[in-house]
């Protein structure tokens, strides 16, 4: 890796961390500087990092604001307020010359060449404010004061993030807030560069985290049941859901475990309605049974899974993309699904939509990959527009007169399915190897026609599914692919390809498995050396890849915890 720059090639923004300990209110004050800033008409893109401890351990939110929009979490820091020493440590090596640091006056601190520090006296001045555990609002109110912030829209964002905990409490977060404006207006010189950049006029933009987008865009692919077990990170997924299914007449079920919050879901999809559920890596784990009885069944099934990092409990509520074995190979026996991944928020929407139309269409269990980092991310996108939506519907048993065959074979392998009470529709949903009516078999042949049945399926879906962007010149010295929300780091760092005439090219399926092998080989024959972008230690998009192409990719990956940089792409010496 090449040494971090003082400053990258690209397009001007300003990223903000605030870094501090669990319990210092560092995700709050960065939600109440997000929502803000998004109604200035900045675009936005949020990123949060925390231990898993109730309380403790290092916290970090992450704010990059442009007047265009974003590609990702970015890399060089350009503001980093530390509102504990171990906040500052975590972060001192990102601070280049050019950087500005607020921090608490009495924190110790080493020589920082060409970077501009505040020291203010947080502690004592929220101590005065009669809330010692508002330092956090102080710091903001200095960091308004520095960038140019109008206050009225932080004071209204504090007072509607933090209205459930009484007006007692919101009125002592203001009073430390103003007295941090206060402060820098009468002891605080600016002596820095940076400001925010100036917003549009555009308005129609929503600002939403990751989980809200999967949950607006179940919604609006007409999802009407939805079970879950809470499990970080995906739990928010439940509690947005929980609050608008019912609205629409729909019904939300939180359970005892993974498992049987995917039984419900089957359930439910088998008597008719747009079903799905959402977990992490160890509740997948636990599905993985039901995701093959919904295979064998052939009953249409949407799981959403928010990826952490590491095996077992591992890193809760850090970032990973290591689920991909699991989603796409996990269980016993030839088991068909469709796996999908999200890139960015926006992303969330519109993939919803297309998981629900694919496993409506295909009867299969369609898993949606998002991560950690994607679910607690706040950005701004284009409000989504009902009448845009296209909802697929699965095929009908239409009673006739003739026997019902539930898994009758057909040229495709899709077979009309009908529901509970439907007159001349009965027939046996069973995990049990069947006939074309349901029935029992354990014949040879039938098992192997069936088999054959349920994976001819499958061959439509990589033309029925998003198209694979590609970008970059025709014909390339080198091609990147890459998967979820590392995407993003490598369409920055292609931009910065570009300004130094690197001949550079990327693709990025949304599709995973089955694997989009004709524009997966299209691509590979058109640059010289393929690299997979991936964050897990196994590299397994490129061992997929490797598996059911012809292509011997190389490979960028890291397993941090954390997402990949641009610069972890751009600044390698070489490929």
């Amino acid at each position: 890796m090449l040494p971090f720059p003082q400053a990258v090639p690209g397009r001007a923004d300003l990223l903000i961390s605030i870094a501090g300990e669990g319990g210092q209110g560092i995700l709050t004050a960065g939600e109440i500087l997000s929502r803000a800033v998004a109604r200035s008409g900045l675009h936005i893109l949020s990123d949060a990092a925390f231990a898993s401890d109730i309380k403790g351990g290092d916290a970090l939110y992450q704010l990059r604001v442009s007047a265009t929009p974003i590609l990702s979490q970015g890399d060089r820091v350009d503001i980093l307020v530390a509102l504990s020493e171990s906040g500052y440590r975590s972060h001192e090596a990102r601070l280049a010359p050019g950087c500005m640091l607020i921090c608490d006056d009495d924190m110790a601190r080493g020589e920082l060449d060409g970077v501009t520090v505040y020291p203010v006296p947080m502690t004592r001045i929220s101590d005065a404010a009669g809330n010692s555990v508002s330092k956090n609002m102080v710091a903001l109110g200095v960091l308004a004061r520095l960038l140019s912030i109008p206050a009225e829209p932080l004071r209204e964002a504090i007072g509607q993030l933090l209205a459930a905990k009484g007006a007692e409490v919101v009125q002592s977060n203001v009073k430390a807030f103003d007295e941090g404006i206060a402060y820098g207006k009468e002891h605080v010189i600016k002596q820095d560069p940076h400001l925010l950049p100036v917003g549009s006029a555009e308005r129609n933009r929503v600002l939403l985290s990751g989980n809200e987008a999967i949950g607006l865009g179940a919604l609006m692919a007409g999802c009407r049941f939805y079970a879950y077990c809470p499990i970080t990170p995906a739990t928010t997924i439940g509690d947005w859901l929980s609050r608008h299914l019912p609205g629409v007449g729909g019904t939300a079920i939180m359970t005892e475990d993974a498992a049987e919050s995917a039984s419900l879901a089957i359930g439910a999809s088998y008597a008719g309605a747009r079903a799905m559920t959402s977990t992490s890596g160890p509740g997948l784990d636990a599905m993985q049974e039901l995701i093959g009885f919904a295979g064998m069944a052939e009953l249409p099934l949407v799981i959403v899974d928010v990826q952490r990092a590491g095996p077992s409990q591992g890193l809760a509520t850090k970032h990973g993309q290591s689920d991909l074995f699991s989603a796409a190979l996990g269980g016993h026996g030839d088991s068909p699904r469709i796996v999908l991944a999200a890139a960015d928020v926006n992303d969330c929407v519109g993939l919803m939509i297309d998981a629900f139309n694919l496993a409506e269409r295909y009867q299969v269990p369609v898993i949606v990959l998002s991560d950690a980092s994607l679910s607690r991310r706040c950005q701004t996108v284009p409000r989504p527009d009902l009448a845009c939506v296209r909802r697929v519907g699965r095929a009908r048993h239409e009673a006739s007169g003739a026997r019902y065959l539930r898994y009758r074979h057909t040229s495709d392998g899709i077979s009309p399915m009908s529901v509970p009470g439907q007159p001349g529709g009965a027939y046996t949903a069973t995990g049990v190897e069947h006939t074309e009516s349901g029935s029992p078999t354990e014949l040879p042949r039938d098992h192997e026609s069936m088999t054959d049945k349920r994976f001819r399926k499958l061959s439509g879906v990589e033309q029925d599914c998003p198209p694979v962007e590609r970008e970059g010149v025709a014909r390339a010295e080198v091609g990147f692919i890459s998967w979820g929300t590392t995407q993003g780091a490598v369409r920055e760092a292609m931009e910065r390809f570009r300004q130094i005439g690197l001949q550079a090219a990327a693709l990025y399926p949304k599709l995973l498995w089955p694997l989009p092998v004709k524009a997966l080989e299209a691509f590979a024959a058109s640059v010289s050396k393929v690299i997979v972008v991936e964050a897990n230690q196994q590299g397994q998009l490129a061992a997929l890849i490797r598996a059911q192409t012809k292509i011997q990719p190389g490979l960028i990956h890291l397993c941090t915890g954390m997402p990949i940089s641009p610069w972890e792409i751009f600044g390698r010496e070489s490929f």
